[in-house]
């Protein structure tokens, strides 16, 4: 997981799914204002999850994962874009980045995305993010279909 780890609501969720499977192993890539808060940390322990502490270069983890989650940076948040931009570290997926990842590896993204994924990425098969939102759309129309479909004895109005 890789981004704004730290208020990123998407890596929070994802890290408590995570929880619940054995044999997980996840790394945490993000600049010191940005880590993972403890109450996720604290979840993981409690559920056995192998977790690092920070990296601050996706160059050294991108090898040794089968997954990549990147997050955005959200300039909405102000004060927190300035202290990365000090200080940036390397956090965006790039061509070096898919060079260094294993072929059979993905990234994903909650999307929209920004500087943290270069262009050439969109491109390559690993670049998961786009099936990923596509599946997302049809797992809220099931999900809606599900909640809404009528009960049998209800009467349609044509």
């Amino acid at each position: 997981m890789c981004g704004d780890l730290n208020r990123g609501r998407t890596v929070r969720s994802l890290s408590y799914l995570l929880g619940k499977f054995p044999e997980v192993k996840i790394y945490f890539v993000s600049p010191e204002v940005a880590r993972m808060r403890d109450d996720i940390k604290d979840y993981l322990k409690k559920h056995k999850v192998w977790f690092t502490e920070e990296y601050n270069d996706l160059r050294t983890v991108a090898p040794k994962v089968d997954v990549i989650y990147q997050t955005r940076t959200q300039k909405e948040r102000g004060e927190l874009l300035i202290k990365y931009e000090k200080n940036p570290g390397f956090y965006v997926v790039n061509q070096e980045v898919l060079d260094r990842m294993k072929k059979d590896a993905i990234v994903m993204h909650p999307l929209p995305h920004t500087e943290e994924i270069a262009p050439e990425v969109d491109s390559d098969p690993r670049a998961a993010y786009f099936r990923q939102a596509e599946n997302g759309l049809y797992i809220r129309m099931a999900l809606l279909r599900s909640i809404l479909k009528p009960k049998r004895n209800w009467r349609v109005w044509r």
